[in-house]
């Protein structure tokens, strides 16, 4: 890979029933860049990994086949095979503490209690790495959370996002 690669890696968990759900938003980023940039995904081990080109980037696009919670293997697997630097990874996860329709992209920082991150930035041995954070809202009962991040956007929340 040349130094203007870019491996954009979408957090979530497998399957058609976490698909269309909050915790699934580094997944529908992901599969949104896909078709804008006409990247079709081809199965690698743990990951569904396809390439593109804009402007003079390579752009690559993936999404682990793990659940959220071990998603630091493959995101380790595929920043070696493909001898990427890790500010040639782009993470994208959900963020329960931004609000719906916002995104905070940082250089690198701690997982703020995302168990995703938690387990990428220990198998990559730091939390220096780029994460791009897709606000989802925190608009659950006490106690609640776990069923909140598995459940769909709201319409109002769809067209927000």
């Amino acid at each position: 890979m040349s130094a203007s690669s870019l491996l954009v890696i979408g957090l979530g968990n497998p399957g058609a029933e976490y698909e269309d759900t909050r915790h699934n938003v580094g997944h529908q980023v992901v599969d949104a860049l896909a078709e804008r940039l006409g990247v079709s995904f081809d199965h690698q081990p743990d990951a569904l990994v396809g390439w593109g080109r804009h402007d003079d980037a390579e752009i690559g696009l993936a999404v682990p086949l793990t659940y959220m919670n071990r998603s630091g293997d493959p995101v380790a697997a595929l920043r070696e095979h493909y001898d990427l630097a890790l500010d040639q990874l782009l993470i994208v996860v959900d963020d329960l503490h931004l609000p719906v329709g916002t995104i905070r992209l940082r250089p690198s920082g701690s997982s703020g209690g995302h168990n995703g991150l938690a387990h990428v930035a220990q198998r990559l041995g730091t939390t220096e790495f780029p994460r791009l954070r897709i606000g989802i809202g925190d608009e659950f009962p006490d106690g609640r959370q776990s069923d909140y991040v598995l459940s769909p956007f709201t319409d109002e929340q769809k067209s927000a996002a």
